[in-house]
């Protein structure tokens, strides 16, 4: 296994877990040895009896599997599987049942005899769920038991259902949801009201009797649970952490997922290390974390205390050490993002010349921009950049049913009011209002529907833009093919996508790129905008003045970057921060209560002022000088992929 990352160091972990470097060569693995299984079985004329699960996590699996066996004949005729949970109630063609999900991502590409698939039955009448589980663990039992379970793991630390509480032996039966799990359900069901409260499970005893186990996850939000399930103790509070009692469990994760891993996160606890700049700007942050010192006053003996001893030997004394880390934290503070004009820019982020520069900004969604980089945005504004801004999403889903209706009402009112086409506009907002009227839930929105949103998202963007000083010529409403689905799951990158961004590059000629980094997500839309930029520049990147382009990443809402990660720190200021806020509150559809809150209550300006004082907060409590906020950057060198 030649494609995956091997550690040397000794790991704290209960599980064997095997990291890779990609989320696609961990799930071409997991596909293999599946393909594997069935063949094997094959030869011996017996069933293969697998265990499938849903979500984001396997949909590389079984894309893999279509494509065995559409390329390499593997047959699904002696394939029987059971599924791991349906939401309850649900039918079976609602876009969000598990039925639907593994027809559209597997059944359907197969040739599995449609009798030998087993998903739990999300129609059947309350009083009926009892006998059906029982049936479901004795359907099981008559093939053998579970050959082979493919699990994800939730964020509460579920497996299949079972959530925090689940015992040992529970067997497939009936389970309330836990708050977190229908948060992150949200995104499927549009509305957190909407997400069924119940759903039907294997129980942990269940999966616990499958002869082989692989669970899955990928990207950093999964990486503090796959700790606590392969490093914590058997709990549960976190059911995945029963599987440390199996003789035959595989974790399977992505380089994002092993963030939190003892091994990955502070390695100098668990073994010797080989020293680099980075891994030691890693560990003396750690420290001065933990001993609530500033760096340039920890000491030989704070590093020998917390398991550091051989750093000062390879680097030592910690004075020589400290001052190294903070003079690089110092070097990374600049108010100038757009270069400092006349200065010696040896140690700065950014150039001096030329002093006007062409930033050009990608925002994924319409309000991604002054989200996540407003002070910053405004800042460039200040300073007299060419600012452009590429929204490159429409964000047309994110707009709630009722705002396109009212908007709907606004238009119709208007085109009876002047005379302007009143006939054929007339008839273009009375079809969308009688859509939404009757519109299911789930539903993909017609056209007109999801051009009246992507012109709310796209007239917030503008008072945005107007609102910071950005030249509304400067705007860019990129409107990216892969997005307009009219649903959350959205099509594959496309040569159509990358060939917008490769023009919008070629027409700017941007001296700076600002983009959304959020590589440490495999199923956003982020990432998509972001593979996007990133095939875009590696056509353009021996173009003239792409070899004088400098390539910053950003990150959303959700996450920052960790302060040893970090290239350039803008300090904003108290009033910068009111500007950043009401540059935010121009984009009201996403105002209160946005369609996709994600995990976390709060709006999205107090997430970005409390993200980017925490920021401040840390540089101060690390000895640098304290700032009311700070917006932070990593470089990405195209030129060293």
């Amino acid at each position: 296994m030649t494609n995956h990352i091997n550690f040397s160091e000794r790991s704290l972990e209960k599980i064997p877990v095997s990291v890779f470097e990609t989320v696609n060569e961990g799930a071409v693995y997991v596909a293999k040895e599946i393909a594997n299984l069935i063949r094997e079985k094959q030869k011996k004329g017996e069933w293969a009896v697998l265990g499938l699960a849903t979500g984001s996590s396997p949909i590389g699996v079984y894309k893999e599997l279509v494509r065995i066996h559409k390329e390499e004949a593997l047959s699904f005729e002696n394939v029987v599987t059971f599924n791991l949970d349906e939401y309850y109630p649900m039918q079976p063609d609602a876009l969000q049942s598990y039925v639907y999900f593994m027809n559209e991502h597997l059944f359907n590409h197969v040739n599995i005899n449609p009798e030998n698939i087993n998903i739990p039955n999300g129609t059947l009448e309350i009083n009926k769920i009892k006998e059906f589980c029982a049936e479901y663990e004795a359907k099981i039992d008559k093939f053998g038991g579970l050959d082979l379970q493919v699990l994800g793991i939730g964020r509460t630390g579920h497996i299949g259902f079972n959530e925090p509480g689940s015992k040992l032996d529970s067997p497939t039966r009936l389970v309330k949801l836990d708050h977190l799990t229908i948060l992150d359900a949200t995104k499927d069901f549009i509305k957190e009201e909407y997400v069924p409260s119940r759903a039907i499970t294997m129980g942990v005893g269940t999966i616990m009797k499958a002869k082989k186990i692989y669970l899955l996850a990928w990207g950093e939000a999964k990486a503090k649970i796959v700790q606590e399930a392969v490093e914590g103790e058997i709990s549960d509070d976190v059911p995945a952490s029963f599987l440390q009692y199996h003789s035959d469990v595989n974790v399977i994760i992505d380089k994002w997922a092993s963030l939190e891993l003892s091994k990955v996160k502070t390695p100098w606890l668990v073994a010797m290390c080989n020293w680099n700049d980075d891994l030691i700007r890693r560990a003396v942050i750690w420290l001065s974390e933990k001993t609530g010192k500033p760096i340039l006053k920890l000491t030989d003996d704070d590093y020998k205390d917390w398991e550091l001893r051989d750093l000062l030997v390879e680097a030592g004394p910690a004075y020589n050490i400290n001052i190294k880390v903070f003079t690089h934290l110092q070097h990374t503070i600049t108010g100038w993002p757009g270069g400092k004009p006349n200065s010696d820019d040896t140690n700065r982020p950014e150039r001096a010349i030329p002093a006007k520069k062409r930033s050009l900004i990608f925002s994924p969604h319409p309000d991604d921009d002054v989200i996540s980089m407003g002070g910053t945005l405004i800042r460039l504004v200040d300073h007299g950049h060419d600012v452009h801004v590429a929204y490159q999403t429409s964000g047309n889903i994110a707009v709630f049913d009722d705002d396109a209706h009212r908007f709907a009402d606004f238009m119709l009112d208007i085109t009876k009011s002047l005379d302007i086409d009143k006939d054929k506009a007339a008839g273009i907002y009375e079809k969308a209002l009688a859509f939404l009227k009757d519109k299911k839930l789930g539903e993909e929105d017609i056209p007109e529907v999801r051009t009246i949103k992507g012109l709310i998202r796209k007239g917030e963007a503008l008072a945005g833009c107007r609102f910071c000083g950005v030249n509304e010529k400067n705007a860019h409403f990129l409107n990216l093919p892969f997005y307009e689905t009219g649903q959350v799951r959205k099509k594959p990158l496309g040569d159509d996508d990358i060939q917008i961004i490769v023009d919008l590059l070629t027409e700017v000629k941007p001296h700076q790129i600002f983009a959304a980094g959020d590589l440490r997500d495999p199923h956003g839309t982020h990432k998509v905008c972001l593979d996007a930029i990133f095939a875009a520049i590696d056509i353009l990147k021996n173009e003239e003045w792409m070899k004088d382009c400098y390539v910053w990443l950003y990150r959303g809402a959700w996450h920052e970057w960790g302060v040893d990660e970090i290239e350039m720190a803008v300090p904003i200021s108290p009033e910068e921060l009111l500007r950043k806020r009401k540059a935010i509150f121009k984009h009201q559809s996403q105002k209160d209560t946005p369609v996709f809150p994600g995990n976390d209550a709060r709006e999205f300006w107090q997430r970005a002022e409390d993200r980017n004082r925490a920021t401040a907060k840390i540089y101060d409590q690390l000895g640098l000088t304290e700032y009311e906020a700070i917006e932070a950057f990593v470089r990405y060198r195209f030129d060293e992929v």
